[in-house]
């Protein structure tokens, strides 16, 4: 279901086309891998259920409860979905809000007779027929789908799982086809994502300050090189250490802050070398390095350990920004209202525009275009790269005040440009579609494609005369899609304008951030917290006495949260903490006298505390024969009695299943009364996962039947990256239900 442009393999709804092959690049985007074909069951127990998505589309679902763990056949219809681009349906592991749903059932079916999944594209789409069907009028699809509990390194009995849309390979960071639909099986505790957060709400996204570098003068732009990650910083004197010549580019290790090399000499207006500040970093050089501006009209490049900068010295007036040309070996430069492309070796001009006004640019080489802001004419312009002329204007409100920045979303081609106490954002053609409006002055924008974020420094003016100032500054971070905040707004004390505008530099998938602080001489290195998201609850439980109970609550957040189960003996008038209760399974045999206790786990961590809902135990008495010790399936381990039921897929059974086929496994370890049965291995194009030993079965799934086994191990990989297969469950601790 996931094949490369120009390379379809065969997917949902037909049998391979002869004479085409998987691509490498589909084969590597294989996250929703394909499930072995098996009998399936309706779900007629079930609970039907819908949702609404991000852009308006709704989702429905005929069974979402009690589904038979061994498959389960049902229907998903959905309305309101964009034209424009192809979906998969699917199960997969729900990883919340603005987190790809990922790994899934069902996927690349080479055979073209699963049903695990499905890949729906819009009408004339060169992938429709065969491999995947067409939307309905409106943006509507019908299908049907099977699914089951467990299988190629998902098991929804261990994680929350969804029946989901998301955009096909062809777009698979676009987070806004994703609408989810939680599913639980029959005898399965449901997964149930988010949690009551205690100080904060669960999942709560905020950064924290956690070093402060001074190692780097007056610092006044900087760079994370996304190939060597060093810290590169340009860098002029501060007022307060005139005696020290601060000026030049440093490299920095982005970890502690240490100089560990300085660039303090580039070419002046006669080619001889002389001490240079860095004013503005253009872009990275491949490998390591960066091209800067240095004052006036320098432009230079350097790396770590150079000597010193080479560089040309531009005629004309001040360079007032700088960005990557659009070929190697080339910058485009703005001296103030000029527009020109420059070869870095000689300085020569090889094409140049003057605009109506401005100073500033944000250059958008995958749409070929160049935005041009004219603050003290309210105006952008729109250039574009390959006339090298000017092809519309807008207006630009607000810019009677001071100017800030002007810079594009990498993802959607948006251009953000700050403005005194504003962000004016305009999509990729120019039109308005957001004002953001902050309490500081917008200084730099910087984004994180991978995470779909924007992040804005803004400065306080720094006259305390004026009531607007206090002299803090505010780190803030969007949504890039929507806008909608992404974390906590960060007080940046002390950070204000008049020694110079802030900057931003932000690590790939957000972890980590910088900014600097000109007025102070600093940078802050900002790293991200996220409080804790229960990702699976526990249901009530009715239970018999000398029956074992086992209660699962997981939670993600950022540091890792611990847990602690609770217990009310009161209808949750009062809680008190289970003593040794700090592992996400909570074990315990059940007692006539827990009848109507409540338990819930707490989760913790820097950043707050989340709570699951209480649960309900239920104790009746036993019926028939005493209970001599637990009753139900062991654990497997060593020395623990059991008496009556199986243990389904129990840790520590010796199990005589094998890779590519079924068989029968031996009895639980020593001390288990009880039969283990092991959980069922996948096998992708020939080869197979096993699951826990015990009572094994693998099928060779919709891959092994096409022979294409040169495959099977590259996406058996792909499989394990993207699905975190669990290859290792804890043993289950006991410990009693009663403190």
């Amino acid at each position: 279901m996931t094949p490369t442009p120009g390379t379809p393999p065969t997917g949902p709804g037909g049998p391979h086309r002869p004479g085409r092959r998987l691509g490498a690049a589909a084969v590597a985007a294989l996250l929703l891998a394909a499930v072995p074909t098996g009998a399936a069951v309706s779900a007629d127990a079930a609970t039907p259920k819908s949702a609404t998505g991000p852009q308006g589309q709704k989702l429905s679902v005929s069974a979402t409860t009690g589904l038979d763990p061994a498959g389960a056949k049902i229907r998903v219809t959905g309305e309101g979905y964009g034209t424009t681009s192809g979906i998969y349906v699917a199960l997969c592991k729900d990883n919340g809000a603005n987190r790809v749903p990922s790994p899934c059932l069902g996927g690349a079916d080479m055979s073209g007779g699963s049903k695990n999944s499905q890949w729906i594209v819009p009408k004339g789409d060169p992938y429709e027929g065969e491999l995947a069907l067409p939307f309905g009028p409106g943006g509507t699809f019908d299908v049907e789908i099977e699914i089951r509990s467990e299988g190629d390194g998902l098991d929804c009995a261990d994680v929350p799982c969804s029946v989901v849309t998301r955009a096909d390979h062809r777009a698979s960071g676009d987070r806004t086809q994703d609408v989810r639909i939680p599913v639980t099986f029959a005898g399965q505790e449901p997964g149930e994502p988010g949690g009551e957060g205690v100080d904060v709400p669960a999942g709560t996204v905020s950064y924290k300050p956690v070093a402060d570098f001074t190692s780097a003068g007056k610092p006044l732009d900087l760079l994370l090189h996304p190939d060597s990650k060093k810290l590169y910083v340009g860098a002029d004197n501060l007022p307060d250490t005139a005696d020290t010549d601060e000026r030049g580019l440093y490299e920095l290790n982005p970890e502690n802050g240490k100089a560990e090399s300085r660039i303090t000499d580039a070419p002046g207006s006669t080619g001889a070398l002389r001490p240079s500040a860095a004013a503005r970093i253009s872009g990275p050089l491949p490998g390591d390095g960066v091209v800067y501006n240095y004052p006036l009209r320098g432009v230079g490049s350097a790396k770590a350990g150079d000597a010193a900068a080479t560089g040309v010295w531009l005629a004309g007036s001040t360079i007032t920004d700088i960005a990557p040309g659009t070929a190697p070996g080339t910058v485009l430069v703005a001296q103030g209202a000029k527009l020109s492309e420059i070869e870095r070796a000689t300085g020569t001009a090889t094409r140049s525009l003057t605009l109506p006004g401005g100073t500033q640019f944000a250059a958008d080489h995958a749409r070929g275009v160049v935005w041009f802001s004219d603050f003290a004419a309210g105006k952008l312009h729109r250039v574009d790269l390959d006339s090298f002329a000017v092809t519309a204007s807008f207006d630009l409100p607000g810019t009677d005040s001071i100017a800030g920045f002007t810079e594009v979303d990498p993802v959607s081609g948006a251009v953000w440009v700050g403005v005194n106490r504003s962000v004016l954002v305009f999509d990729a053609k120019g039109k308005p579609v957001k004002t953001l409006v902050g309490k500081d002055l917008a200084r730099d924008a910087a984004f994180d494609a991978a995470g779909g974020r924007a992040f804005v420094v803004w400065q306080d003016g720094g006259d305390l005369s004026d009531p607007a100032n206090d002299n803090n500054g505010t780190l803030t971070v969007y949504d890039s899609a929507d806008f909608t905040p992404a974390a906590k707004d960060l007080p940046l004390p002390g950070n204000q304008t008049q020694l110079g505008a802030a900057s931003l530099a932000v690590e790939p998938g957000g972890a980590t951030v910088f900014v600097t602080s000109p007025a102070e001489g600093k940078i802050t290195r900002l790293t991200r917290q996220v409080s804790p998201l229960v990702t699976q609850a526990p249901a009530d439980r009715s239970v018999k006495a000398g029956e074992e109970v086992a209660l699962t609550a997981r939670a993600e957040g950022t540091p890792e949260p611990s847990v602690r189960w609770q217990v009310s003996t009161d209808g949750s008038q009062t809680w008190r903490e289970l003593d040794g209760a700090t592992e996400p399974v909570l074990t315990f045999t059940a007692k006539s006298a827990q009848d109507g206790y409540r338990y819930r786990a707490e989760f913790r961590n820097d950043v707050g505390t989340t709570r699951t809902a209480p649960v309900t135990l239920t104790v009746t008495e036993a019926t028939g024969g005493a209970t001599g010790g637990d009753t139900g399936g062991g654990n497997g381990s060593s020395g623990d009695t059991t008496t009556g039921g199986a243990d389904t897929g129990g840790d520590g059974s010796t199990g005589g299943g094998s890779d590519g086929g079924s068989s029968t496994g031996a009895s639980g370890s020593s001390g288990d009364s009880g039969s283990s049965a092991g959980s069922t291995g996948s096998t992708v194009g020939g080869g197979s996962v096993g699951g826990d030993t015990g009572t094994g079965t693998t099928s060779g799934g919709s891959l092994a039947a096409t022979g294409i086994t040169v495959i099977s191990v590259t996406l058996l990989a792909a499989a394990l990256l993207g699905g975190g297969l669990l290859i290792h469950r804890r043993a289950r601790r006991r410990t009693t239900g009663l403190a």
